[in-house]
């Protein structure tokens, strides 16, 4: 399942959906958690552990996206004048320590049951577990896909990167037990190991966006050709460089210089500036826009900090 991209929403919108997001994980991880241990207090299934113990993490990262989620969408302050967004991507960052540390554990505890296979108790019971955590799960992830796309939330993101893998987790678990009551019982923990393996892809997956938002990172091509399109429609518009933009939570920062007719009152320049601000804004709602305007003269003559 991939996670599409963002369509700007209102902050009021997008504060709403992330709470629910956040409320919605925890719920489902619980609900998750409580199942889980049931079937594996019964079987002594590796790879129903496993999935335990994924469960666990995701609820302790859920209860630590919901305190960063709170924590992004206060508002800017004299000592956090571009607001607390990045946040978000300090969570993802926490999330995949304990994703990886989870990933790690599995790995030997899969390792010691391959040494010594152990046969699998109540598969059935097992397998109903993990059939209602499919469906429970991509419950969650739809909605969770609906928030990203309305938000482009990095600590939504990286959620719903690791209930993606706990689909395919699931799966496999049911294969395993499946495989482990037909022959060989070490099928179970050779699950396990492919499992933790994953996990730990999942968690360098997390990093790498989280480490894209604290580093500022650019925006997609395709949006900001999509700026560029919006600001050059203007009648008056006559270029654009250096365009800068990133993410910073829910936030969208753009900032350029605008190219006007030489002859321009400053009233009439900064009237032009505001309406393309309201075109962007049309588009990146909610957007912290930044516009310096150049007479189109001196475009050439003063040094550019563009990367276009």
């Amino acid at each position: 399942m991939t996670i599409p991209q963002a369509q700007p929403t209102a902050p009021e919108e997008t504060a709403k959906l992330l709470r629910l997001a956040t409320y919605a994980s925890i719920s489902v991880a619980l609900i998750l958690i409580v199942a889980k241990l049931v079937a594996w207090g019964l079987s002594d299934s590796v790879s129903l552990l496993a999935t335990l113990i994924d469960s666990v993490l995701d609820a302790l990262a859920s209860l630590i996206n919901l305190i960063a989620v709170r924590h992004a969408l206060t508002p800017a302050d004299k000592e956090h004048r571009f607001g607390h967004g990045k946040a978000e991507a300090l969570a993802g960052l926490s999330q995949s320590m304990f994703i990886a540390g989870s990933a790690g554990f599995l790995l030997l505890e899969a390792g010691r049951r391959l040494i010594n296979p152990i046969a699998v108790e109540q598969a059935a019971l097992g397998i109903s577990v993990m059939l209602f955590s499919i469906v429970a799960t991509l419950l969650l992830l739809a909605f969770q896909s609906h928030v990203v796309k309305k938000t482009n939330s990095t600590a939504i993101r990286a959620d719903a990167l690791h209930y993606r893998t706990d689909v395919l987790v699931n799966g496999s678990v049911i294969l395993a037990l499946w495989l482990s009551v037909q022959g060989w019982a070490g099928f179970d923990a050779l699950f396990a190991c492919a499992i933790g393996i994953y996990i730990l892809y999942s968690a360098w997956e997390i990093i790498r966006v989280s480490y894209d938002h604290l580093m500022d990172r650019e925006l997609p091509d395709e949006q900001r050709e999509q700026i560029k399109q919006l600001v050059l429609q203007h009648k008056s518009a006559r270029g654009l460089h250096d365009l800068r933009s990133r993410h910073s939570g829910t936030m969208t920062f753009i900032q350029f210089h605008l190219e006007l007719d030489d002859d321009l009152s400053l009233l009439d320049a900064h009237k032009i500036s505001d309406e393309v601000e309201m075109r962007l804004l049309g588009a990146f709602p909610g957007s912290e826009i930044i516009i310096h305007i150049d007479p189109q003269s001196v475009v050439g003559q003063e040094p550019l900090a563009t990367f276009d």
